[in-house]
C-alpha cells in the first residue's frame, strides 16, 4: 500500500496551512466577483453560463462515452482471445498474428482514433466537452495497447516451449481483470494488483467534492484574471511590449491552472477511483516540486503517463534496436509532444503548436541542461521560474488565438491581405500553417484592426 504524497504531507499542519491558504484565495475571488456585479448590476449575479457553455452537449458527451467504451471492451479482448486460442493450432501462425494485429492496429487507429474525432468535430463539441472525450480516447488507446502488450507475449513463450503441453486458457486473463483494469488508475495491465480492504467511502466524497470545488476555482480564475484580459483582442494592435507584458500577466492565472489540473486530476480523480476500486498502489506522482532538473520534473510530474511511455516506447525502442538511448529518448518526447498537441488542437479547434515547440525546442533542451546532476536550491529555483514562464506563454498565446478565431473570422482576415506589407509580414510567420484550415489567426487579426484604422484615417 502507498500512499498519495499530498495525503501524506496535508497530515502536517504546517502543509495544510498551504491548502487553506487557497480556499481563502477561492473564497475572494467568488467575493470580487460579487461585488463587482452587484456594483455593475445593483443586484447579486450567481452566472455561471461560462461552465455551461463549456459542458455543453454533455448528453451526447455520455454516449459517444458508452460507445468508446463498450468497444474497448469487445475488440481488443475478442481479437487477443481468438488469436491466443488459434495460434497454437495454426500451421501459419506467423500469418494469423499479422491479420489479427492488422486488425487491432485498423481498431486503434479508426475505432478510437478517427471515429471519436469525427463526432467531436462534427458536432462542434465545447472545450470541456472536447476534453473529456479526447482524453478518454487517449486513455483507452493506451490501455488496449498494454493489455495485448504484456500478454502477447506470455502466449509466445508458451508456444516456444515445446516440451510445455499446457493449455492456453489460463495464459487468456478473464474478463473480470480486464474491466478492473479499465477503470483502473493505471496503464499498465497487470493480472492483478495490490487491493485495500475496505472502502472508504468517506475518503471518495471529499476527493469528488475537492475536484468540484477546483472546477469552480477554474472558472473564477478565468472569469477574473483571463477572460478581460483577452476579451478586447481584436481591438488592439500587435507589438512587442503588448506581447511581453500579456505573456507576463498570464503567468499568474496559468501557475493556478497548473496547480487545479494537478490536484484535481492526479491527486483528487485518481485517488477517489483508487479508493473505490480499493486499488492500493496510490504513487500517481512523486514530489515534482522538489526537482532540480527537468528530467526528474517528467518523470515525477505524471507518474501513471511516464510508466506507460518508459516501458511500451523507451524500452520497446531499446529493446528493438539494440542502442541509440538518446533516440529513444526523442521519440518519447515527440511522442508526447504530439499528443499533448493533438489534444489541444481537437479541443480548441484550431492547430497552433505552441505547446509542442515548447515540449520540443526548450522541453527538450532543459532536460540536457537541468540534468540529474544538477543539485542544489538554485536549481530548482530555475526549474520553478522556467515552468511558471512556459505557464504563462501557454496561457497568452492559446487565449489571444481563441479571440483571434472568433473575432476575425476568415473572410475578414483574408481580406487583410490587401495590405501587402502587413500580408507578407504575417505570411512569413504563417508559411508553416499553409496547409491547415484554422491557421492562427491573432496577428493578422491584428492586421485587420490596422487596416480598419488605416481605412477610416485615409
Amino acid at each position: 500500500f502507498r500512499r498519495s504524497l499530498l495525503d501524506e504531507l496535508f497530515e502536517v499542519n504546517h502543509i495544510r496551512t498551504i491548502y487553506h491558504m487557497f480556499i481563502a484565495l477561492l473564497i475572494l475571488f467568488i467575493l470580487s466577483t460579487l461585488v463587482v456585479d452587484f456594483i455593475d448590476e445593483g443586484r447579486l449575479v450567481l452566472d455561471f453560463d461560462l461552465l455551461v457553455y463549456v459542458f455543453g452537449q454533455f448528453p451526447l458527451v455520455v454516449i459517444t462515452w458508452i460507445c468508446m467504451f463498450l468497444s474497448v471492451l469487445v475488440v481488443p479482448y475478442s481479437l487477443f482471445h481468438t488469436w491466443a486460442s488459434h495460434y497454437h493450432e495454426s500451421r501459419h501462425g506467423t500469418l494469423w498474428s499479422l491479420l489479427l494485429g492488422a486488425l487491432f492496429l485498423l481498431y486503434q487507429g479508426l475505432g478510437l482514433g478517427f471515429l471519436p474525432t469525427f463526432v467531436v468535430v462534427k458536432n462542434s463539441f465545447p472545450p470541456a466537452s472536447c476534453f473529456i472525450i479526447i482524453l478518454e480516447q487517449v486513455r483507452l488507446m493506451m490501455k488496449a495497447h498494454s493489455y495485448i502488450r504484456e500478454n502477447v507475449p506470455k502466449v509466445l513463450a508458451l508456444a516456444k516451449d515445446k516440451s510445455s503441453s499446457s493449455p492456453v486458457s489460463p495464459l487468456i486473463p478473464q474478463l473480470s481483470h480486464y474491466i478492473y483494469f479499465l477503470f483502473a488508475p493505471t496503464l499498465i495491465y497487470r493480472d492483478k494488483y495490490p487491493r485495500n480492504p475496505i472502502i472508504r467511502w468517506s475518503y471518495v466524497a471529499s476527493k469528488l467534492l475537492q475536484v468540484l470545488g477546483c472546477l469552480f476555482y477554474a472558472y473564477y480564475v478565468f472569469v477574473r484574471l483571463c477572460i478581460p484580459q483577452f476579451r478586447s483582442i481584436s481591438q488592439q494592435l500587435f507589438d512587442l511590449r503588448a506581447m511581453v507584458l500579456c505573456v507576463f500577466n498570464s503567468i499568474l492565472p496559468g501557475v493556478l491552472v497548473l496547480f487545479l489540473a494537478f490536484f484535481a486530476f492526479l491527486h483528487c480523480w485518481l485517488n477517489a477511483f483508487a479508493e473505490m476500486l480499493r486499488f492500493a498502489d496510490r504513487m500517481f506522482y512523486k514530489d515534482w516540486w522538489n526537482s532540480t532538473s527537468f528530467a526528474n520534473y517528467y518523470r515525477t510530474w505524471n507518474v501513471v503517463v511516464h510508466d506507460w511511455l518508459y516501458y511500451y516506447v523507451y524500452c520497446d525502442f531499446l529493446w528493438v534496436s539494440k542502442r541509440f538511448r538518446a533516440a529513444g529518448m526523442l521519440l518519447v518526447f515527440t511522442m508526447s509532444a504530439v499528443v499533448h498537441e493533438y489534444i489541444l488542437a481537437i479541443c480548441f479547434g484550431f492547430f497552433y503548436p505552441v505547446l509542442f515547440c515548447l515540449f520540443m525546442c526548450f522541453g527538450m533542451m532543459f532536460n540536457f541542461i537541468l540534468h540529474d546532476r544538477r543539485k542544489g536550491p538554485i536549481w530548482n529555483v530555475i526549474m520553478w521560474t522556467a515552468l511558471f514562464l512556459g505557464q504563462g506563454v501557454i496561457i497568452c498565446l492559446y487565449s489571444q488565438e481563441w479571440y483571434a478565431q472568433r473575432y476575425c473570422p476568415l473572410q475578414e482576415v483574408y481580406a487583410t491581405q490587401t495590405c501587402s506589407y502587413i500580408y507578407l509580414a504575417n505570411n512569413l510567420l504563417n508559411q508553416f500553417f499553409f496547409f491547415f484550415l484554422n491557421e492562427p489567426r491573432h496577428f493578422k487579426c491584428s492586421a485587420t484592426v490596422f487596416c480598419r484604422i488605416f481605412s477610416k484615417v485615409f
